[in-house]
């Protein structure tokens, strides 16, 4: 059941989708976005059932990198595939909520009731959003004690893991919208995650953050949680007209390699409209450059 909406919100104007080309999503073997021939991605398979999970950490400790928009926009692209999915709403700001048209500051259960408390169902705080097979677990400021109440927890790194444990066999991906920091909060995603999503923006000081980020998940990898490993990262934010964007991303691949996803999110006005009308592009523009970016990116961690 979806809370009544935000008196606060602006109302949605329709999207004019114009089909939109996207250079990321080329033919195989034609050079893309990141200076590679792009590589041969499978037709994903469709499901027989669904489940168990595979949890996802979108994370980076810098903030505007686009880790909420990536969360929702692959979430709607994976339902396209078949997939079930469950977004984790793991930043007190509330912003993936928000994004998806719930008003998080009027809702009374949230993540951290489960994840504190251990008072209600999860299956009663989880909401269902306007995407087929696709499940929200909302938050709000509430969550930032949770940080703090944590501390004196036994196993306090493992309390999302513990969380989520009743409903991995429900879904097929789990995706994890993590706050832009590395504490305790940031920390239990990692370690109940099987991979991490990392949105890099092609701007110089979000590379250099990135190497901080890496040393975290090392550390986590031998210490919380060795099945841990690194989906991809994605690059986003590109604006292939700057030469500072194009700088950037080739140096984020000659650094990281072949985990650096194919697709690329270009800058775009279409995203703003999005969360003004809590849609995910997919479906607010579905013919339109980024919505195809998020299909391809889809296709790549299914592949993955």
């Amino acid at each position: 059941m979806r809370p009544t909406e935000d008196p606060l919100s602006l109302p949605a104007k329709p999207a004019t989708d114009a089909e939109e080309d996207d250079p990321s999503t080329g033919p195989d073997g034609s050079i893309g976005p990141t200076g590679r021939p792009k590589r041969h991605i499978p037709e994903p398979a469709m499901l027989e059932k669904h489940g168990p999970a595979k949890v996802l950490a979108i994370c980076n400790q810098k903030g505007g990198v686009g880790k909420t928009t990536s969360t929702i926009n692959l979430g709607a692209a994976l339902t396209e595939f078949g997939r079930r999915v469950l977004l984790v709403d793991f930043d007190p700001q509330g912003a993936l909520s928000v994004g998806l048209g719930i008003p998080a500051h009027q809702l009374d259960r949230t993540i951290y009731n489960v994840l504190i408390e251990h008072g209600p169902n999860l299956d009663e705080v989880v909401i269902r959003t306007t995407v087929e097979d696709m499940d929200l677990l909302p938050s709000n400021i509430d969550l930032s004690a949770a940080e703090v109440q944590l501390v004196a927890e036994v196993g306090r790194e493992h309390a999302l893991l513990r969380t989520l444990r009743p409903v991995i066999d429900k879904y097929d991906y789990i995706l994890v919208d993590c706050q832009p920091s590395l504490g305790l909060l940031t920390v239990n995603a990692l370690a109940a995650a099987d991979g991490v999503l990392i949105p890099l923006e092609c701007e110089y000081f979000s590379m250099r953050g990135a190497a901080l980020l890496m040393d975290t998940i090392q550390k986590v990898q031998e210490r919380l949680n060795p099945r841990l490993e690194i989906t991809g990262i994605l690059a986003t934010m590109f604006d292939p007209r700057t030469l500072h964007s194009r700088e950037v991303m080739a140096r984020v691949v000659e650094r990281f390699g072949d985990i650096v996803f194919d697709t690329v999110i270009n800058r775009t006005v279409r995203f703003p409209e999005t969360t003004v009308a809590g849609e995910p592009i997919t479906r607010w523009a579905p013919r339109s450059a980024g919505a195809k970016a998020y299909r391809a990116l889809a296709r790549e961690v299914i592949a993955r």
